[in-house]
């Protein structure tokens, strides 16, 4: 994240996304299927990362074996063929962008830290600090109910942070910004797609 100045002066902090360039490694149109979608790859990888048959399949599409691939739906009518490459362009003129990413993991956390839970009496003689209190009915049900919030594994899970207000676009270098942050750590891969 850094930060921008608008036209007024303003201070807008902003997230940097490298965007692009991406290929279409495979099309996945037709009658047969029930959607309408293309397969892009992004990042190139190393020669030892990648398997006999990921060979292949990106040697059909006259691509560089790429790190991250993924299904992104397309609009009916759209016109991409493989090896195509996709930059930053496409945003032009787009006024807000989903992001779809995968959030810090926390590792296991408590009921206080994963869910906000207030906790005990911190004195006069309380033995539960940051325990989670009653966890359900007594006699009947006689169990606790699914979905009740407790400790556990918090984080690392996708995250979609929707309507983020495109600040500017850098076709030159490939550079999106966007107003807020996004989920992930620095370096993380993330989705973007027209809101």
């Amino acid at each position: 994240m850094t930060q921008v100045f608008d036209d007024e002066g303003r201070q807008v902090p902003v997230t940097v996304l490298r965007v692009g360039p991406c290929f279409v490694t495979h099309l996945k149109v037709g009658e047969k299927r029930n959607r309408q979608a293309v397969q892009i790859g992004f990042d190139d990888a190393k020669r030892k990362n990648i398997t006999k048959p990921l060979e292949g399949h990106f040697a059909r599409s006259g691509v560089k074996p790429k790190k991250v691939l993924k299904d992104v739906d397309i609009e009916e009518g759209a016109e991409l063929e493989l090896g195509q490459r996709l930059s930053v362009d496409i945003f032009e003129g787009v006024d807000k962008v989903d992001v779809i990413g995968t959030s810090k993991g926390r590792g296991f956390a408590g009921g206080v830290k994963r869910h906000g839970f207030s906790g005990g009496p911190a004195s006069h003689g309380s033995k539960v600090h940051r325990g989670p209190g009653s966890l359900g009915p007594g006699t009947d049900p006689g169990r606790v109910f699914k979905g009740t919030r407790m400790a556990g594994h918090m984080g690392d899970e996708t995250v979609t942070v929707r309507n983020l207000e495109v600040v500017e676009v850098k076709p030159e270098r490939n550079v999106l910004l966007v107003k807020g942050s996004v989920p992930g750590t620095k370096g993380g891969y993330v989705t973007v797609k027209k809101a």
